[in-house]
């Protein structure tokens, strides 16, 4: 099992959670600021917005818990090596 590998899997999918969350915040602050000319139009990308908001941070939880397991599977290995 490669270690690095798997730290870095989970950064990755943290720093992707991130993007997204950072991307979905923008478009709800975004929408309160636009002019409404469709509200269902509008209920609905504010919609996809929260949802993709979930999304990200299941994301990036997910992506810490890869690292954490990682981290415990070096410490074993480690524990065992001693």
């Amino acid at each position: 099992m490669e270690i690095q590998g798997t730290f870095s899997a989970g950064l990755g999918a943290i720093q992707s959670g991130q993007r997204r969350i950072d991307q979905a915040a923008g478009d709800i602050a975004g929408s309160s600021l636009r002019r409404v000319d469709q509200p269902q139009a509008e209920a609905a990308d504010l919609a996809t917005s929260l949802v993709a908001l979930e999304v990200g941070k299941v994301q990036a939880q997910a992506g810490a818990r890869v690292i954490e397991t990682a981290d415990a599977v070096l410490g074993t290995l480690i524990d065992t090596q001693a």
